[in-house]
């Protein structure tokens, strides 16, 4: 991990002194898993409170979330649990995917990143962002940058103290220089974002 740290130091002087002050990067891995998919689908356009209360509530309804549970569940019962219809239909269209396997997750960490993108973003309800998310915190993917994420962009701006927030295609410009650590130059944008939003 060092060698990642050094070169971002290296390519970017601006980030340099906040990887110093914030130190290590800990990237909170998920598991690759149904679960862990479904939830990066729930938490689409929602505040990460909002987003935790419905998949608490799915769980208390449900158990543990699988394939097999939410094509099982009652439509009425996963909108009562704070799903929208939408996000409903998006769950039960991966849940059938894997079930009928036209979508094997074993086989996403042997893909290489755009591959793996392509094969879930097949899925309906799943975008480029939902997949880049999963690839870097689901399977340790290191040179994602979902650019489509506002709290990173918005830490772009600070750190860089743009004058306003960068475009998604402006964010992918200036991370070019981070390749092949795209994913660590996020986790380090997201802090700054957290450190500076306190102060």
């Amino acid at each position: 991990m060092e060698q990642a740290l050094n070169h971002l130091r290296t390519v970017d002087p601006v980030l340099a002194p906040w990887i110093d002050q914030i130190g290590p990067f800990e990237l909170q891995r998920q598991p690759h898993s149904f679960a862990t998919l479904a939830y990066a689908i729930i938490s689409q356009q929602l505040t990460l409170t909002a987003a935790r209360a419905i998949r608490d509530r799915l769980t208390t309804l449900l158990g543990e979330l699988t394939p097999e549970r939410i094509l099982a569940a009652d439509t009425t019962a996963l909108r009562a649990a704070g799903l929208s219809m939408q996000k409903s239909g998006y769950l039960r269209d991966l849940a059938e995917r894997i079930v009928y396997g036209q979508l094997n997750l074993e086989l996403l960490p042997t893909l290489d990143d755009e591959t793996a993108i392509a094969t879930l973003t097949n899925v309906r309800g799943i975008g480029r962002w939902t997949a880049e998310i999963y690839l870097m915190f689901a399977l340790d993917r290191l040179d994602m940058l979902p650019a489509d994420d506002l709290g990173l962009r918005d830490g772009a701006r600070l750190v860089y103290q743009l004058p306003q927030i960068p475009s998604p295609r402006e964010l992918r410009a200036l991370g070019e220089r981070w390749r092949p650590y795209r994913s660590i130059a996020c986790w380090y944008l997201w802090q700054i974002r957290h450190i500076m939003s306190k102060s």
